[in-house]
């Protein structure tokens, strides 16, 4: 990535700006909110409002979302408490699917979380779970010009210290408090998504290591009822099918234009 100055856009940030120097990483241009409709739409804004230039990821993070989405524009709660990020990066493989992307950045943050001791499971295509539960979610797309990535677009959301409807599980239910603060798991996706644009460079691992991660052995199709065997992923990030001698493969993500950010 380029090595661009850390740039502060909004005030009292500098505590997670000098973590992720410390930690390498200081290409990150952010902008950090308290509340906000949705951190989408405020990237979106701050793309138009400055123009991408592909050197520099940058990350709109807010304490509370009140129109967050996620996955075909179902409500996205994001409460106090968790970690609410979009980002966009400048994308290292020039050919790529949104599938494999999402699951790259996937797997990138599961390798965070696995970090404290804890197990973690990807449920394709985009959520992470811990004992059946959800414990973060990633709703990727890249924008193409022509057939090369120009930029890659990213939103998170991380149960940390929020309230969290059932299903899904906080890090404050598996961690001590010492290790929940939000501080801490902020800049921790942010070094996942750093991590995940090294991981972009070796796309059989990333597959590898995501099937190794699958939350299920087996899956419903939402429109027929009928069960499926999951033979794996595929490199482009579909999951491969099958049922008895049938074979099929899901994908779930549409690639954009370019939109002129």
């Amino acid at each position: 990535m380029g090595a661009a100055p850390l740039t502060l856009l909004r005030t009292g940030r500098g505590r997670l700006l000098h973590d992720l120097r410390r930690h390498g990483h200081d290409a990150w241009w952010l902008r950090r909110l308290g509340v906000c409709a949705s951190t989408e739409s405020e990237l979106t804004q701050w793309l138009v409002q400055r123009p991408w230039s592909g050197l520099s990821p940058r990350a709109v993070l807010a304490d509370h979302q009140i129109r967050g989405h996620g996955q075909y524009g179902r409500r996205w709660m994001a409460p106090m408490g968790g970690v609410w990020l979009s980002a966009a990066l400048p994308w290292p493989q020039q050919q790529c699917s949104t599938g494999l992307f999402g699951l790259t950045v996937a797997l990138a943050l599961a390798e965070q979380v696995e970090s404290t001791g804890l197990q973690v499971s990807i449920k394709w295509p985009n959520d992470l779970m811990i004992e059946s539960r959800k414990l973060a979610g990633v709703l990727p797309s890249l924008v193409f010009r022509g057939s090369r990535v120009r930029l890659a677009r990213i939103g998170v959301g991380l149960n940390v210290n929020n309230p969290v409807p059932p299903g899904a599980i906080s890090l404050r239910e598996l961690l001590c408090s010492g290790r929940c603060r939000l501080r801490i798991w902020q800049g921790a996706v942010l070094r996942a998504l750093d991590r995940a644009c090294e991981l972009a460079l070796e796309p059989n691992m990333v597959v590898r290591q995501a099937e190794q991660r699958l939350w299920a052995a087996s899956v419903a199709d939402p429109g027929t009822g009928e069960s499926w065997q999951v033979r794996g992923i595929g490199m482009d990030g579909r999951l491969l099918l099958k049922q008895g001698t049938r074979r099929t493969s899901w994908t779930r993500w549409t690639d954009s234009p370019d939109q002129d950010l």
